[in-house]
């Protein structure tokens, strides 16, 4: 490889242009205009698995279909079973990775089984890609893999559908081990790919899938399920004790990997609050008799869709300030958008003083005391026919 030495590069109608001191620091006169977003390069939302609302980092297990840390769900159908957590073994700059381990392999796994580790990217977030149109852009993969497996592991794409697939393959070479890897996607100029609020692309690392999700690697493709792999391809899920750890996932436009992009840690936390998010303590409402209350909550980001709401259950779920204390919330009746909610908390237990509503002269109030929003992109895939 050649290298050209030079001081200044300019424009020849041009009295300045760039400059480079001995030092190697760079000076332009002019603007700097890209050829794409020097911003939200990445699509990928906790490529780097620094958030884990659900569960601060602590293990769950895997066995249907669900999700773990921030935005990265798992479809798990068959004798296998793997626990996962935000992990702290990263590769060096890194803090974090996602992280699985096989507790129950599965030693025969079927043509139909499912097994895959996949984030669902909002179509919002691919419209620009132009799939489906001859605009179609290209995009790049890249990540940084620890596996205690060796050979080689495939990456499928495909649409809210279902129906258009692509899968790129991978190979870990040395077991245990953090290995960079990139994989390069020509636009799909076919297929219908959803531009709003739903699932616009769905990125998936399978784990052993069965014979059923075996398509051909390298081209997009008709394709009738949502997990998809290359006949070949590891079976990781098999091996009891196996290790899984990825981050620095990023998925951008074009045919070059960029170093990944590290966005603020707020920044991070309000896309992914987008998709989920908990707690809510201190909220407040007004009980209006022994057994009711009602309080309005906002939520921290705007969510994709209207939230399905869960609580903590128990007697720490609700508590009444003024009256009988830690009474225990039965039911919860709600009202509202993807920005804030009315929530009626109906048929309290522990309760026995009757509140005049609104009543400035009384100080009996409830409030919530653990309450998850939850608006992820669900829509639970079929599983391969």
């Amino acid at each position: 490889m050649s290298t050209i030495k030079a001081i200044n590069v300019q424009h020849p109608s041009a009295s300045t242009g760039l400059a480079l001191d001995a030092n190697g620091n760079a000076n332009i006169a002019g603007t700097v205009v890209a050829g794409s977003s020097m911003g939200w390069r990445n699509r990928i939302i906790n490529g780097s698995a620094i958030l884990d609302q659900r569960k601060a980092g602590a293990i769950i297990s895997i066995s249907s279909y669900g999700y773990g840390v921030d935005r990265w769900g798992y479809q798990c159908f068959g004798g296998g079973v793997w626990s996962s957590q935000r992990s702290t073994v990263a590769p060096a700059g890194s803090t974090n990775s996602l992280a699985l381990t096989v507790t129950s392999a599965d030693s025969s796994i079927g043509s139909t089984d499912a097994y895959q580790l996949f984030q669902k990217i909002e179509g919002f977030n691919i419209a620009d890609l132009g799939f489906g149109t001859a605009s179609a852009q290209t995009i790049t993969l890249s990540f940084w893999v620890r596996s205690s497996v060796t050979g080689t592991y495939s990456v499928g794409l495909s649409n809210a559908a279902f129906n258009r697939g692509y899968v790129g393959t991978f190979a870990v070479s040395a077991a245990n081990t953090w290995e960079y890897k990139t994989i390069t996607v020509p636009g799909d100029t076919a297929g219908t790919w959803v531009t709003d609020n739903g699932i616009g692309l769905q990125l998936a690392v399978d784990l052993g899938s069965g014979s059923a999700s075996n398509v051909t690697a390298g081209l997009w493709q008709a394709v009738t399920t949502s997990t998809l792999r290359t006949s070949g391809s590891v079976n990781w899920v098999a091996n009891a004790g196996a290790t899984f750890y990825l981050t620095n996932v990023q998925l951008e436009v074009g045919s070059v990997a960029t170093p990944f992009e590290r966005r603020d840690y707020g920044r991070e936390t309000m896309l992914a609050q987008r998709y989920y998010c908990t707690g809510f303590k201190g909220q407040t409402g007004q009980c209006w008799n022994s057994t009711d209350a009602a309080m309005t909550f906002k939520f921290p980001a705007s969510m994709r869709a209207n939230p399905t709401l869960s609580y903590t259950g128990g007697s720490v779920s609700i508590e009444i300030i003024g009256g009988s204390q830690n009474a225990q919330m039965d039911t919860l009746g709600v009202n509202g958008s993807v920005n804030q909610y009315g929530a009626r908390v109906n048929s309290m237990s522990g309760r026995t003083t009757l509140v005049i509503p609104l009543d400035p002269a009384n100080s009996d109030y409830a409030r919530i005391m653990a309450l998850v929003a939850a608006g992820e992109l669900t829509i639970a895939p079929a599983e391969p026919t």
